[in-house]
C-alpha cells in the first residue's frame, strides 16, 4: 500500500511537469528525528522477525518511542502537501498498536476474504484477531486494525484505515515535491495565508448585486488576469498591469500574480494548485475517505434492517428518517455555526458522528427500532458540518480558486457515489455476517477526518462574534440572529432566486429517488432487461455525468457567468429528465443520464459558489442553513409526493412533469437581470 501511494505520487508529479531532482531539494523541519524514527520503527521490525530475544521484551516501548518521533516531525511539518494526512495515518496505527501492546492486529475474516489463511501471516509485528465483534473487538481498536481486505490479484493484502490514509498522504506530499521544490511551497502557502488575511482585514466580503458578485476586497485587490464574467459591462480581459502589488505591514510586496513561463505553467494548473495546497488537499482526501466510508454504512444498514424487518417500508423509513433534519434543524444549525468557530464545529461534529454510529450496530441487536432515531441524530449532526464546511472554504483557498475547489469537493463525492458504492457492495458482501464492523469503520473514518481537520493552516481572520451581550436574552438574540439570515436571503435577489430553482429542482432529484427504479420496471423490464440492471446502469451514467462535469467546471467555470451557467444547467437538466421519460429506448435513456449529471455539476457548483462570494462571513452559516433546509427540504417532500402520486398516474407522466418543471424555473432566471448576470 506505502509502495503504490509513493509510485502514485511520483508519476502525477512527473505526468503534471515535475521533475525528479526537485527531490533532491527537500528540506524537512526535523529531519534528523523523522530518519532517527524511520530508522528505529524498521530495526526493530527486523529484529523482531529475526527472534531476538531482548527486542521482543521491548517492543512495545521501542515502537511507541519510533512512532511519536514520527508523529513529532510529521506534526512540525504538517503545512506541506500531504504531511498532514501521513500524520493522521500513523496516529492511527500508532494508537492500535500501542493498546495491542506492540502488535498490529489482523482480523481473522477480512483475511480470509482477502484469499489468505493465518498460515500465511509470517510478520513479527501481526497478530491474528479472531472472528467475533463484541466489546474486546472494540477495546482493542480492531476497527483501526487490518480489517480492509484487498481480495485482487498481485496486490492482494488486508490493510487499515491508518494505511490508507499514510499512503494518500505520502502520494500528496511526492506529487507536491516533484512538481514544486519545497521553499516554493513553504512561500506559496506563506504569501497565501497573508493575501487572504490582508483581503478579509481591508473591508466587507460582500457587495450584494455587484457587477461579477465578488467582494469588494477581492475586486480591489485580487484583479487576477483572467477572462471578464461573461454579461459583464466590458469586453475583452479584465488583466492587472504586472506592477499590481499586495503592501503589507512588513513593507514587502508580494506580486499579485507573477508571471510564469512556460514550462510552470503546468503547476499552475488549477487542479494542480489546489493539490499543492497543503490544507485543502488535507482535507479533500480526509472527505473522501469519510464519504467511503458513509457508502459502506449506508449499504450495510440498507441490508441490516431488511434483513431483520423483511419490509421495504421500514428500510426506506430508514433513510426518511435521516432526510429529515435537513428541513427542520438547518437553520437553527446555521445560526450556531456563526457563532462557533468554524474548524471546532468541523471536528466535533466528526467526533460526534463516529459515536453515534459506532452505536447504530449494538442498538440494531437491541431493538432495530432504534436505528431510526440514531439515523436522525447522524443527519442532525451533519446538518452543523455542512455550513461549516462551507464557511471556512474560502479561509484555506484563494477566492479565484472557488470554483475549482467547490468543484473539486463535488468530484470527491461523485468518485464516492461513482467507485464507493460498488467498493461498499463488495466489502459488505465479504464482511458477510460482520456488517458491525462496516459502522465502526465509517466511525473509524470520520475521527480520521477530525483529526484531520484538526491539524489543517486556516486563516485566523474570524468575524466578530454575534452572541448577544445581555446573557439573559439569549432566546431573543438567537432568534434574532436567525432573522438576521433570512433577511439577508430574502433580500439578496441573485441568492433567493438561486435557492427557488434549487428547491424546485430538488424536488424533481427526489421523484428520481422515488421513481426511478419504478420508470426502470415499467419502461424497460418489457424489453427483457431486468430492471434493477437498468437502474443500477441509470444511477452509473448519471454518476461519470457528475464526475465528466465537475472536473470541466473545475477547469473553466472561473471564466463563466456564475448565473447564466446556473440558468443553463437547470433548464438543460429538466430537458434531458423530460426527455428521459418519454424515450423507451434504453441507451438514450442511459446518454441522457449522463448528460443530466454533467448538467448538475453545471448548477450545482457556480451556486455554491454564489453563496460564498456573496454572503458576508458573519452570515454564512444562516443563509446556508435557510437555503439547506427549503431545498433539502423540497427533496424530502418529494419522495413522498412522488410515491403518491405514483399510484394514480404513469410513473413516466411524473417525472416529465417534473422535468419540465425544473427546465422552466431554470429558464426564468433570464427575466431577472441581477440573476443572469451574476
Amino acid at each position: 500500500m506505502l509502495i503504490g501511494g509513493i509510485f502514485l505520487g511520483l508519476l502525477l508529479g512527473l505526468l503534471a511537469g515535475g521533475s525528479l531532482t526537485n527531490l533532491a531539494s527537500i528540506r524537512l523541519r526535523w529531519l534528523g528525528l523523522l530518519l532517527a524514527a524511520i530508522a528505529l520503527r524498521f530495526s526493530t521490525d527486523w529484529l523482531l522477525n529475526a527472534d531476538v530475544a531482548i527486542v521482543d521484551a521491548l517492543r512495545l516501548p521501542l515502537l511507541a518511542t519510533a512512532f511519536t518521533m514520527l508523529l513529532v516531525g510529521l506534526w512540525a511539518n504538517r503545512d506541506y502537501p500531504g504531511l498532514s494526512l501521513a500524520f493522521v495515518g500513523v496516529l492511527s496505527n500508532t494508537a492500535v498498536i500501542v493498546i495491542n501492546g506492540g502488535y498490529m492486529p489482523i482480523y481473522e475474516p477480512s483475511l480470509v476474504a482477502a484469499g489468505f489463511t493465518p498460515a500465511d501471516v509470517s510478520s513479527a509485528i501481526h497478530v491474528i484477531l479472531p472472528e467475533g465483534l463484541n466489546a474486546a473487538f472494540l477495546l482493542r481498536l480492531g476497527p483501526l486494525g487490518d480489517v480492509i481486505p484487498i481480495p485482487l490479484p498481485i496486490i492482494a493484502n488486508v490493510i487499515s484505515i491508518g494505511d490508507i490514509f499514510l499512503s494518500a498522504g505520502l502520494a500528496f506530499f511526492l506529487f507536491a515535491s516533484v512538481v514544486r521544490t519545497p521553499q516554493e511551497l513553504e512561500d506559496e502557502t506563506a504569501d497565501s495565508a497573508r493575501r487572504r488575511a490582508a483581503r478579509v482585514a481591508s473591508g466587507a466580503p460582500v457587495v450584494a448585486g455587484g457587477e461579477t458578485g465578488y467582494s469588494q476586497a477581492f475586486t480591489d485587490t485580487a484583479a487576477l488576469e483572467r477572462p471578464l464574467m461573461l454579461g459583464g459591462t466590458r469586453p475583452g480581459l479584465a488583466s492587472p498591469s504586472l506592477e499590481s502589488m499586495v503592501e503589507f505591514g512588513d513593507g514587502g510586496t508580494v506580486p499579485l500574480r507573477p508571471e510564469v513561463g512556460v514550462r510552470d505553467r503546468i503547476a499552475e494548473h488549477p487542479y494542480v494548485r489546489l493539490a499543492l495546497n497543503g490544507s485543502f488537499s488535507g482535507m479533500w482526501a480526509g472527505q473522501l475517505i469519510s464519504l467511503f466510508g458513509d457508502r459502506i454504512h449506508q449499504i450495510a444498514l440498507a441490508g441490516m434492517v431488511l434483513a431483520v424487518t423483511d419490509s421495504p417500508l421500514l428500510t426506506a423509513l430508514a433513510f426518511l428518517s435521516a432526510a429529515l433534519p435537513n428541513l427542520f434543524l438547518s437553520p437553527v444549525a446555521g445560526t450556531f455555526v456563526d457563532r462557533w468557530d468554524k474548524k471546532e464545529v468541523l471536528v466535533v461534529s466528526d467526533v460526534l458522528r463516529a459515536a453515534v454510529i459506532l452505536l447504530i450496530p449494538i442498538a440494531a441487536v437491541t431493538n432495530i427500532l432504534l436505528i431510526y432515531p440514531l439515523s436522525f441524530t447522524v443527519t442532525a449532526i451533519s446538518v452543523f458540518f455542512r455550513p461549516a464546511r462551507v464557511a471556512i472554504l474560502p479561509r484555506i483557498v484563494e477566492e479565484d480558486e472557488l470554483v475549482t475547489a467547490n468543484s473539486a469537493l463535488w468530484l470527491g463525492e461523485t468518485i464516492a457515489d461513482v467507485v464507493g458504492y460498488t467498493l461498499a457492495g463488495l466489502l459488505v458482501a465479504a464482511l458477510a455476517t460482520a456488517l458491525p464492523l462496516a459502522f465502526w469503520l465509517d466511525a473509524a473514518t470520520y475521527l480520521a477526518s477530525g483529526i484531520l481537520i484538526a491539524t489543517l493552516v486556516v486563516d485566523p481572520a474570524e468575524p466578530e462574534s454575534t452572541e448577544p451581550d445581555d446573557p439573559d436574552d439569549v432566546a431573543g438574540g438567537f432568534f434574532d440572529e436567525m432573522r438576521q439570515g433570512w433577511e439577508f436571503l430574502r433580500h439578496e435577489t441573485v441568492l433567493l432566486a438561486n435557492t427557488l430553482q434549487a428547491a424546485v429542482g430538488q424536488f424533481t432529484i427526489g421523484i428520481l429517488i422515488a421513481l426511478t427504479v419504478i420508470y426502470a420496471k415499467t419502461v424497460f423490464d418489457a424489453q427483457g432487461g431486468g430492471y434493477l440492471a437498468v437502474w443500477g446502469f441509470i444511477e452509473t451514467s448519471i454518476g461519470l455525468g457528475n464526475l465528466v462535469g465537475g472536473f470541466a467546471i473545475g477547469l473553466i467555470g472561473a471564466r463563466l457567468a456564475k448565473g447564466r451557467m446556473v440558468i443553463f444547467g437547470y433548464g438543460a437538466w429538466g430537458f434531458m429528465v423530460f426527455l428521459m421519460a418519454i424515450t423507451n429506448h434504453l441507451g438514450l435513456a442511459l446518454g441522457l443520464s449522463f448528460g443530466q449529471g454533467i448538467a448538475n455539476m453545471v448548477f450545482v457548483i457556480p451556486s455554491q459558489t454564489l453563496f460564498q462570494q456573496r454572503t458576508p462571513a458573519a452570515l454564512m452559516g444562516r443563509v446556508v442553513g435557510f437555503r439547506f433546509s427549503l431545498v433539502f427540504g423540497s427533496m424530502a417532500i418529494a419522495m413522498g409526493v412522488g410515491g403518491l402520486m405514483s399510484q394514480v398516474l404513469p410513473v413516466t407522466t411524473i417525472i416529465a412533469f417534473f422535468g419540465l418543471l425544473t427546465m422552466f424555473a431554470g429558464l426564468a432566471g433570464w427575466l431577472v437581470p441581477a440573476v443572469r448576470d451574476a
